[in-house]
């Protein structure tokens, strides 16, 4: 039956296809050695070549010196090559940033990676079982993980040049210990397993027997869970990443909160996912969902101007209808500049918006677009559109006198470090005609001018908030 389940399993999941060269990764214990000798033992049938792996972490001493030699041995009489190699974890952590089973983890996959490499190997092979299964989906959700790590261990993923692919977890630990019993296989123990000061052991010892015991097919019940929520996952990733285009500034790093907002709070919480996933080059092991609902709780919350600490530096800085997400200051988006406009010719700005300059007669309205229109007797040309400049103001089209542009800018809560580069329209006299996507002035007359020049603009997407005015 164990037989017959695993195969049944690597043919549902497309594990194994014949001409694979796999390496499998042997401990010593009772999982790896199973798969080994399963791997082995079907290498004809599969139509597959079976290599071995083993690294001593030097953790242990002599005792784990000796689980080295008995993995070489073991495939000595079994006539399977041997890859071995120890390595001083303790002293080459000295090297890297990682810790204890953490580094143990990086020398471990740098290894196996050699390995394949150097064996020209298609898959690499882990024994991780059901109840390995349950144990790590038990442990995230405890932790508050969230997205597509609540699934646990994944059947197969890409590694080096091929895929990591996991055969047995569709059996369980007594089902593995019952086919070393029946293959007289003697595989080696590894006393730090029955330490309670790990996290993993304090579940294996006291939640999974429970579950058990409730349901003996438990972990069966968990591989579906599993397999089932990394197939809601990827659709619900794919739907996120489709809204979030529409609402995220890569540039600049910032999101449109009004925009954002209207996505389904799936997508939303997703959203943040993916954001925080790109943005750290490595994934601190203490974010977790917490901080994804705390970045929700100040897009959500009433208050226009907040900062929120991640770790590892990572600051979320809300500043009106746009959220910010940086390791240091705010981006600095303002630059000088100054461009003449002239008629049908584009011009586009820093910030990647546009302007094209028009005769009214015969253009075509664009709902995409903002127009400012202008009788070409009342203002002194060429138009300009440029940055600001101390002192600016603008006559606001039906109000009587002037605005300073500081002020504007405060009255519409535009973000201080953006008000810079905000582009501003001016004639050839230094008269504000229009801010675009805030106010127009008193010199826009609108289409009622038989002839007038027509100034066509279209804001970056990725920008949002233009009010069309």
């Amino acid at each position: 039956m164990f037989e017959q389940n695993v195969k049944e399993f690597i043919n549902k999941h497309d594990l194994i296809c014949p001409g694979d060269v796999i390496v499998t990764a042997v401990s010593g214990g009772p999982d790896s050695i199973a798969l080994l000798h399963f791997l082995h033992d079907y290498r004809e049938v599969l139509g597959i070549t079976v290599i071995a792996a083993h690294l001593d972490h030097m953790f242990r001493g002599e005792e784990s010196y000796q689980e080295l030699l008995f993995v070489q041995e073991f495939c000595r009489k079994h006539d399977i090559p041997f890859y071995g190699e120890r390595i001083n974890v303790a002293e080459e952590m000295k090297t890297i940033k990682e810790r204890g089973q953490e580094a143990a983890r990086h020398f471990r996959y740098k290894f196996l990676k050699e390995v394949m490499e150097k064996t020209s190997a298609t898959k690499l092979a882990f024994g991780h079982h059901g109840d390995d299964q349950v144990e790590t989906i038990l442990m995230r959700l405890t932790r508050g993980s969230g997205g597509v790590t609540r699934a646990g261990i994944p059947v197969k993923r890409q590694f080096a040049s091929g895929e990591i692919i996991r055969p047995f977890l569709s059996v369980n630990k007594e089902m593995i210990e019952e086919y070393c019993r029946s293959k007289s296989l003697e595989p080696r123990r590894d006393p730090s397993n029955e330490k309670t000061n790990y996290t993993r052991n304090r579940f294996r010892k006291t939640v999974v027997p429970f579950l058990k015991e409730e349901n003996p097919a438990v972990h069966e019940q968990f591989q579906r869970f599993s397999e089932e929520l990394k197939q809601d996952e990827t659709l619900l990733e794919e739907l996120t990443r489709q809204s979030l285009n529409k609402v995220w500034n890569n540039t600049f790093s910032f999101l449109h909160i009004n925009g954002f907002l209207t996505m389904p709070l799936p997508l939303q919480r997703r959203s943040i996912h993916l954001i925080l996933n790109y943005l750290y080059k490595a994934k601190p092991s203490s974010l977790s969902s917490v901080h994804i609902y705390d970045v929700l709780g100040i897009l959500k919350g009433k208050s226009p101007n907040i900062s929120l600490d991640l770790p590892e530096g990572l600051k979320v800085t809300r500043s009106y209808d746009k959220c910010y997400f940086h390791f240091d200051d705010l981006p600095d988006v303002s630059s000088d500049y100054c461009y003449r406009l002239l008629v049908n010719r584009e011009v586009e700005i820093p910030d990647g918006s546009q302007f094209v300059l028009k005769e009214k007669i015969g253009y075509e309205k664009d709902a995409e677009l903002d127009y400012l229109f202008v009788n070409p007797n009342k203002v002194t040309l060429p138009l300009a559109v440029r940055t600001r400049k101390p002192g600016d103001k603008i006559k606001l089209k039906g109000l009587n006198g002037t605005k300073k542009l500081k002020n504007l800018f405060i009255d519409e809560k535009i973000p201080l470090h953006e008000r810079n580069s905000w582009p501003i329209v001016v004639d050839a006299d230094e008269n504000v005609l229009w801010v675009p996507g805030i106010r127009k002035s008193n010199y826009d007359m609108e289409e009622s001018e038989h002839y007038s020049l027509v100034l066509q603009f279209k804001r970056n997407p990725f920008l949002g908030g233009s009010k069309k005015c």
